[in-house]
């Protein structure tokens, strides 16, 4: 295979995007603005986005080489010395350099003592033997998946204890890219018109087996157009069943109490045929511009969305006033990593507890919602037990008016029976929890 080769003004631009990647959200903005300023297009693009973003899903593995090698937290490092240290690892330990990048490498200290300091030069030029000849200990399993799948250890033991053996498939399947998924809207067009425009584009599709309308797209295109005229909306498949699930019927009313960017209130509008009502609460304003624009186009009437803390739902529209509610809630999104790579690294174990509290809230306040025999759909798109089976549980617990409506399918049972988990190992989907609560009449 051949060797890296990597010129100066190459190094210079990966750093400069991982150093904004920090700063500028998301990261592929950041890589565009550093690209531009090195003036990189055209195949050396393609070459250094393919490192630039390998770095991004290898972050947290490089930062555990660094505080090796240095004795502190790669945080409290110069920025600069931090980008470039990053850069260095991902070229010299996880590829294989020429000897002219080697060269190239070496040469970084001179750019860090221009863009710093001379002592950050010296500091990087006097570890960079030790980075060279960098080789890790492996002598763990978790360390071992660790080093082949990118992933913390205290989420790989998590998995571990979910899946047992097929902890290494999950793992796998988080790393590998999902083809686009889009939802073909009934409101304006079918999935036969939506079909048709994609052959007559030459673009190879499938339908999916599990939600009728929706087209997973095989080739690299742009569905733009089909997004701007409200014909389909990018969706994947295990958020759709979420709205198959709750089964909202026309003339009803609905509460989507974590609602932007609006792809699940636009599948019920869908369902509902655009008869009834829908309250769409977020608290976010720039989620909430984004859900109005797509409510706009996909053509639903039946939407007030409202910028809200969902747990004040019940003081602003009335205790009991909701047929069905859909708490798609917050939570650590683990369940998406193969959609968002870097999340695997700001993932953090002590936050659980956190957004779990947060979760415990929501619910409460979607049941308040609830009229009696309403339904409630809790769903999140994480893989870990505390916020799914976890937050049910704790629920059931505490109110002797609710019940689980048994879940059957698309996918595999939960670990408490009558909710329901997608796979990404075993459904070729994001990672999903379900589970239905109805509310018992008087």
């Amino acid at each position: 295979m051949a060797k890296l080769k990597l010129s100066d003004r190459q190094l210079y631009a990966l750093i400069e995007a991982v150093k904004l990647g920090e700063e500028v959200k998301p990261s592929q903005s950041a890589k565009r603005k550093a690209f531009a300023r090195y003036k990189i297009d055209g195949w050396e693009n393609s070459k250094l986005t393919g490192i630039f973003y390998s770095i991004q899903r290898r972050l947290g593995l490089i930062d555990e080489i660094i505080e090796e090698l240095v004795g502190v937290s790669p945080l409290i490092l110069d920025p600069w010395l931090r980008a470039t240290l990053r850069v260095a690892i991902e070229v010299a330990v996880f590829r294989d350099p020429s000897e002219k990048t080697r060269g190239h490498l070496k040469g970084l200290a001179q750019f860090l003592s221009r863009r710093t300091h001379p002592y950050v030069g010296y500091y990087y030029y006097d570890l960079l033997p030790r980075l060279f000849e960098y080789v890790p200990v492996i002598d763990t399993e978790e360390k071992r998946l660790k080093w082949d799948y990118l992933f913390p250890e205290w989420f790989i033991v998590k998995m571990r204890e979910l899946v047992g053996n097929e902890a290494e498939d999950l793992l796998r399947a988080l790393n590998e890219t999902l083809p686009t998924s889009i939802r073909v809207n009934l409101l304006k067009s079918s999935v036969e018109e939506v079909e048709g425009y994609l052959r007559k584009k030459n673009v190879r599709f499938e339908r999916s087996e599990r939600v009728d309308t929706l087209i997973r797209v095989l080739d690299p295109f742009n569905p733009e157009w089909l997004f701007n005229k409200g014909f389909a909306i990018a969706q994947e498949e295990a958020a759709a069943v979420a709205s198959l699930v709750l089964n909202p019927k026309p003339g009803e009313t609905v509460v989507d109490l974590a609602a932007a960017p609006g792809g699940k209130t636009a599948h019920m509008a869908e369902l509902m045929h655009n008869e009834g009502k829908i309250y769409a609460l977020d608290v976010d304003k720039t989620r909430i511009k984004r859900m109005n624009e797509v409510l706009r186009r996909t053509g639903v009437k039946i939407a007030e969305t409202i910028r809200a803390d969902g747990r004040k739902a019940p003081d602003m529209l009335g205790v009991g006033i909701a047929d069905r509610v859909m708490l798609d809630a917050p939570c650590t999104s683990d369940g998406t990593i193969a959609k968002n790579p870097e999340l695997r690294w700001r993932l953090r174990e002590k936050n659980i507890q956190k957004v779990v509290a947060l979760q415990r809230e929501l619910i409460e306040s979607a049941w308040k919602l609830l009229k009696p025999e309403g339904r409630l759909l809790y769903s999140t798109c994480s893989m870990l037990r505390e916020e799914n089976e976890g937050v049910v549980e704790w629920f059931l617990g505490r109110h002797s008016d609710a019940r689980l409506v048994p879940l059957s399918g698309p996918y595999s049972e939960g670990f408490l029976p009558g909710t329901m988990r997608a796979w990404p190992h075993r459904h070729g989907t994001i990672g999903f929890f379900y589970a239905l609560i109805e509310k018992k009449g008087d």
